[in-house]
């Protein structure tokens, strides 16, 4: 074989949340952020499978390369986020995301599972916070 090969499934649920949480993202910039998160992380070579959120935070879930770096592909895709959101004038304060995000692997058969959650953010969190959430998240055995 001449050249590498691989069928290795590396999705992975990433909620990165606003600097001091604060309820920055509306809907109308939410909308326009989600479109240049997926063509930002597909020019890098990340294939965004999900993403939504609701004011002070965002889930995605990727599909990452096996040379890849989870750390280094969020680090990237947060701070030209930030950067875009800051240079489009967006919004009236300077925008940053909080230092850090929370990441969950997921296997090939819970992707749907977890593209219909983060479909549903905007509607799970008028009753749920992100606190609560994690605290799920975290209890989960896979």
């Amino acid at each position: 074989m001449s050249a590498n090969y691989h069928k290795i499934w590396l999705f992975v649920h990433v909620i990165v949340t606003v600097h001091e949480r604060k309820p920055l993202l509306k809907k109308p910039i939410r909308t326009v952020l989600f479109a240049h998160l997926q063509r930002d992380a597909s020019e890098k070579g990340t294939k965004v499978m999900a993403v939504n959120g609701v004011e002070d935070h965002l889930h995605l879930m990727i599909q990452l390369h096996p040379a890849q770096n989870l750390l280094q592909v969020m680090n990237a895709l947060k701070s030209e986020a930030a950067n875009w959101i800051n240079n489009s004038n967006l919004l009236t304060e300077p925008f940053e995301w909080q230092d850090g995000f929370a990441a969950y692997s997921v296997s090939p058969s819970g992707v749907k599972q977890v593209a219909d959650f983060i479909g549903k953010q905007e509607e799970y969190h008028k009753s749920k916070s992100l606190e609560s959430e994690l605290e799920v998240f975290d209890k989960v055995q896979l």
